[in-house]
């Protein structure tokens, strides 16, 4: 596949206005020239609107978007509804899940249960659940130090996640890992890193992994991943390489930029020569989309042919959802960078209020279901803390494990126990 026909474009979606989806999110191919603003709306094959939020001043407009932050006109409401009744229970209760554990999460580290830095999702959880709630248990993901809500999306436990972030040994990683290092063989969560572009290189080696035991093993495994990372991470070099290597050998891999349009404190447009991140998946053969992060119906749909693609061995998508956290950077962060009437903008777009409404008028739950959802996920946040609370901190005896590949002449002495637990181990440094 040529790297121009690879290009493609997706229609609106109904949950947050825009035009009625017609079809596959990935209909339509585009030229081998970029397309001028009246060329897409011109287009007999899909009806698109263009994304202001993110282009540059002075720049052609250039993106084809899901209708981002838009003021056309919106849908009427009478749209068909794109989910299922169970469909609409499950997103809904994970995009509260998500919500209501990083709020206590907040709550916890201002009275000094977690420690170091933390960073919350709030407001992109239409993202995470998009794309997370359609994978397989054998599926793969490979998330950031924003890492929480991935972790829950996953089915790590709200209790071994929080005992984590309380660095106990009930803990996910057994209290070793805390916020940034997110990490459950079990449910196939690889990690969690600090790092920005870290995880990239680890999430294109496991879905290398899958296509091995496909190919060459000869094993029944059709198992995707999915690497999400943030618009800072796209100007690094891991990104431009994973992508190469995805292309290339065909690997079934989805890269999920998150792009909250900030990367700390630095605007998106002030740090890269071509903000639209979606662009950046063609030259290397593979499609690239952008895709309103806000709402869940929208990045769901792009979810399913991306993940779709991967599985049938169709080769690697990147996927720009363009979202916004609405807390600062972490809860260290005061948040006085951004324009107060650019949060306001995205929060008014607040992807589980959007949810809410539409499976509300398309009738397809009750309010009162939704209202029991969220006394359920409250019940359940509570319980976790207060598990994490009363677990006990890892053992002195772990503190050298997975330090030393040969631990022998390091960690354990010769009488076979570890030199940590010797009384004698901490003298003279600070206490452990």
């Amino acid at each position: 596949m040529s790297a121009f026909s690879a290009l493609k474009t997706i229609p609106s979606h109904p949950i947050a206005g825009g035009h009625r989806r017609r079809s596959s999110p990935f209909l339509s191919s585009l030229t081998n020239t970029a397309p001028t603003g009246h060329q897409l709306h011109s287009s007999a094959a899909i009806s698109v609107s263009l994304s202001h939020s993110v282009i540059a001043p002075g720049r052609p407009v250039r993106a084809v978007s899901a209708n981002v932050v838009s003021e056309e006109k919106q849908l009427d409401g009478s749209a068909f509804p794109v989910i299922s009744r169970e469909e609409a229970l499950d997103l809904y209760e994970d995009m509260v899940l998500g919500r209501t554990f990083e709020d206590m999460c907040a709550q916890m580290y201002y009275r000094g249960k977690m420690f170091g830095f933390v960073h919350l999702y709030n407001g992109q959880e239409a993202v995470s659940t998009g794309f997370i709630r359609l994978l397989t248990d054998g599926d793969s993901v490979v998330s950031t130090y924003r890492d929480h809500v991935h972790a829950l999306s996953k089915g790590v436990p709200a209790r071994a996640v929080m005992a984590e972030l309380f660095g106990k040994a009930t803990g996910c990683c057994r209290g070793q890992g805390g916020s940034m290092h997110m990490f459950s063989r079990e449910h196939n969560l690889i990690g969690g890193f600090a790092f920005i572009g870290e995880g990239i290189p680890v999430a294109t080696g496991a879905a290398f992994s899958s296509k091995y035991r496909r190919e060459v093993l000869k094993e029944a495994c059709d198992d995707v991943t999915v690497a999400f990372f943030g618009d800072g991470t796209c100007n690094n070099g891991q990104f431009f390489e994973c992508l190469n290597m995805a292309a290339l050998w065909k690997l079934p891999i989805v890269f999920v930029v998150e792009n909250n349009l900030w990367a700390i404190g630095m605007s998106h447009i002030r740090a890269t020569s071509d903000p639209e991140i979606w662009k950046k998946g063609p030259p290397f053969g593979m499609p690239g989309v952008h895709v309103d992060g806000m709402d869940v119906l929208k990045v769901r749909e792009v979810a399913k042919e991306a993940v779709g693609r991967a599985r049938r061995g169709e080769g690697p998508t990147l996927v720009e959802c363009e979202t916004y956290r609405f807390r600062g950077h972490s809860l260290a962060d005061p948040d006085e960078l951004r324009n107060p009437a650019e949060k306001s903008r995205y929060t008014s777009r607040d992807p589980i209020t959007a949810l809410k409404k539409y499976v509300i008028e398309h009738g397809l739950v009750a309010e009162s279901e939704l209202k029991a959802i969220d006394k359920k996920i409250d019940d359940l946040v509570e319980e976790a803390v207060e598990f994490a609370d009363s677990s006990p901190p890892p053992p002195r005896s772990q503190l050298l494990e997975n330090v030393f590949a040969d631990p022998k002449g390091f960690g354990i002495g010769p009488d076979g126990k570890y030199r940590c637990e010797d009384p004698g181990f901490t003298q003279g440094t600070a206490q452990v």
